[in-house]
Order: structure tokens, then sequence, then C-alpha cells
């Protein structure tokens, strides 16, 4: 088989949606006739905001290269005076940052470019090299965030004839938080740069939504819109086989699985649970699987009594799909920010796998709103649409909402063959 390099900061035992993403991958490439060989950084080492050690079993089979790293995190947390490696959109940070988060945040976003996670790239160029010329690899593949993984890219492809695949699983410059690191204008004008180096000089950019698609391709003249291709995240069948309890037809659950912050806007969504716990025999039960910021917390906590609240920490992935499954609709946020109609969360995903309704609180016009309808597998409500958001979900109560979702195409396995149309 051909051999594939595939380079990820995150690997199990990382965990999180991100690291799924080119496991899930790996672990279908010999299908379609590639070898993938891993190069990540060491598990001792490495910052993860999230450690999943169950997804390490999934490895097992692959050659998986680790390499030390000169990490720059300490200095942030030493500046911000934290424990904690922040999670995206800083789900785990206050609201109202101090001075000295403040001043932490200044110095990531002007001194660290793009992230500082860069301290790995001195290490892992030359062991790529290595693997390279001892392999023969001509296909290469730098997924990220963290964004400083495509610069590994940017110079394999200088030194060495490699078809190279830039995958950017979110926007780069555009994300939704960056200004939460008060970058200069000088800052600002560097990041860009490397951001266009990279979408000009790859063979070929993955992303993940439309939307995305549109916000790279606008970066240069220069980037061919015809190499940036569309490949969403999904789900492992084989995830899902496994028959789990159903909580009882008295109880009517609803579950959310990840991150959510005061971004996420479901105070009418509350409110209308509220409204409805008042015209339902039904025991209606709001579960939140995960990390939630100070803000989020303390609104979900004023409602806990109007219906049943449940805060939930950080699980497994494993115990995850067993939470999606058992419920009886899955809830799907979408932050209320710029862009956010390219916002594709791997959640949704394994939401249409878990064969649950899904309740979507976001832009009604935006990719995820697209895939719902095209699967038929929920709804996508406007953040403030009261009496849509009663109908749909009073429907779901009462089990006259008829759920037949079809979503095949979106399997993991079906997508690696998407995937090696890109290889050489």
């Amino acid at each position: 088989m051909k051999k594939v390099l595939i380079i990820s900061y995150y690997w199990p035992p990382a965990g999180g949606p991100g690291v799924q993403r080119w496991l899930k991958f790996a672990k279908y490439l010999p299908q379609f006739g590639f070898e993938p060989i891993i190069l990540t950084v060491h598990p001792d080492e490495a910052t993860y905001p999230v450690r999943d050690e169950s997804l390490l079993g999934e490895t097992s089979k692959m050659e998986v290269h680790h390499t030390s790293t000169s990490e720059l995190f300490g200095t942030y947390q030493k500046a911000s005076g934290r424990k904690e490696v922040p999670y995206s959109g800083f789900a785990n940070e206050s609201d109202k940052p101090g001075p000295r988060q403040k001043l932490a945040k200044f110095v990531r976003g002007n001194f660290f470019i793009p992230d500082p996670r860069k301290g790995w790239n001195k290490h892992a160029i030359p062991k790529a090299l290595e693997l390279i010329d001892k392999y023969q690899i001509t296909n290469v593949v730098t997924t990220s965030p963290p964004h400083s993984t495509q610069l590994i890219g940017l110079k394999l492809k200088q030194q060495r004839a490699i078809n190279w695949l830039a995958d950017l699983r979110d926007p780069w410059t555009d994300i939704y938080y960056y200004h939460q690191f008060y970058p200069t204008k000088v800052a600002q004008k560097i990041d860009a740069g490397l951001e266009r180096k990279v979408l000009e000089q790859a063979d070929n950019v993955a992303c993940v939504s439309a939307d995305i698609k549109r916000l790279f391709a606008e970066k240069s003249k220069d980037i061919n819109p015809e190499k940036i291709v569309v490949l969403p995240n999904g789900f492992d069948a084989q995830d899902f086989e496994a028959e789990v309890a159903e909580v009882p037809e008295s109880d009517f659950l609803i579950c959310y699985t990840g991150t959510i912050t005061s971004d996420y806007k479901v105070e009418t969504f509350l409110e209308v649970l509220k409204r409805l716990q008042k015209t339902t025999e039904r025991k209606i039960r709001l579960q939140f699987i995960g990390k939630r910021d100070e803000q989020t917390e303390k609104l979900l906590k004023e409602y806990d009594g109007d219906f049943k609240i449940e805060l939930l920490g950080l699980v497994s992935h494993k115990e995850a799909v067993q939470v999606m499954k058992s419920c009886h609709a899955l809830l799907l946020a979408i932050p209320k920010i710029k862009n956010n109609e390219g916002i594709l969360t791997g959640k949704i995903f394994e939401y249409l796998a878990a064969q649950k309704p899904i309740i979507g609180i976001g832009p009604s016009h935006g990719d995820a709103a697209q895939i719902l309808t095209e699967t038929a597998a929920g709804a996508m409500l406007d953040y403030d649409s009261k009496d849509e958001m009663y109908s749909f979900i009073e429907q779901l109560i009462q089990k006259k909402w008829s759920h037949q979702s079809s979503s095949i195409q979106y399997s993991r396995e079906n997508l690696t063959g998407t995937l090696t149309k890109l290889f050489s």
C-alpha cells in the first residue's frame, strides 16, 4: 500500500472532536489502499485541553511516531495564573477576564504567532523529513488547529517533492474568538500572511463546510478555489453498534454534548422548555455533558426547578455515544457570532448516527441547517423563534414528529473514500 504521512498535534490520548477526524480517516485508509503513518507530539509533553485514554485502543495497529516539543503554553499559564489549558472559545475561563488574563491573551496574540504550540515544529520537521525519505512518502497531510502545524507542511513542501493536503478544521484568522487575543495590526498582518501562504502553496486544502471554503478562497487571488475541498466531519458507524438502556418514556430527556458558552444564546430555548413543562405530564430533563463557561453555568442553574437540568462534566467518547443513543432528543446549539453559517461542528454527524431527533438552535440558512433538512433529522430554529421552537419540541414530546433520518453519506468510511481522491 502507498503510505500517507499524517501530521497532527492532537492524537490519542488527546480527546475531543478534532482528534476524531483523522483518527477515523486513518482507521479506514487501508481499505482504500493507503497505509497511514502518524507523526504527533509525545503525550507526556503535549498540552491537551481534553484527554481520552479510551481512544488509544483504536491506534494499536497504527504506526505512530512521537517527538519531543518546546511548549510555549507554560509561559501563557504563568502569565494568566491558570493551571488549565484554555478550551476552544475560552469556555473554561471567566467571561470577565482580569488584567492578568488580558495581558496573557495579548502576549498569546502578538508574540506566539500563529499559536503557542509552534514550538513543536522544530522537532516535527526533521522527523517528518526522515519518515518521508525512509518510506519514499509522496502524500503528506497536516491537520489543524493548531494552525502552526500547517507551517510544518509549508516547510516540507519547500524541501521535498510531495503532494501536500492542508486540512483546516476551523477558520484561521476568521475564528470567532480571534480578537480576544487583542492582536495588533502588525500581528494580524503577519498571521494573515502565514495563512495566505499555506492556502496558496498547499496542493489541496480540505475544510469542513462550504462557508469556510468561501472564507479561504477569498484570502488571495492566487488561490484556486477548485483545490479547496469540503470534506465534512462524520460518524463511525461501528461506534454506535452497542445497545444501550433507553430512558423511561415518563421522562423527556434532551441531551447536549460538548462545549457551550454564552455565545450560544439558548435563553429562548430554556424559556420554551419552562412553558412546555407546564403543559405536559412528561418530566422534561435537559442534560449537558462537557465544558461550560461561568455565565452559561449560572444561566442553566436559574432554570433548574422549572424543569430538571443536569450538569455533567467531561466523559469519554464511548460514554458520550451511549448518552446520545439513550436520550429522546439531542440539542445542537451554534454560537451567535460572525460567519456562523459555516460552523459545522463534528457533533452533528454523531447526532445523526444516534438516530434521535435534533433540536437545532442557530442560523436557519447555514450549512448545519442544510444538513438537517437534507437528512430529515431535525429542525434548525432561529435563536429567538419562540413559537416555532415551542411547536417543534411539543411535537417531539407528544411523539407526533416522524424521525426518518438518512445519513450514510456522512459515515467515516464513505468520507475516507472521498479523501483518497486527493492523494496521488
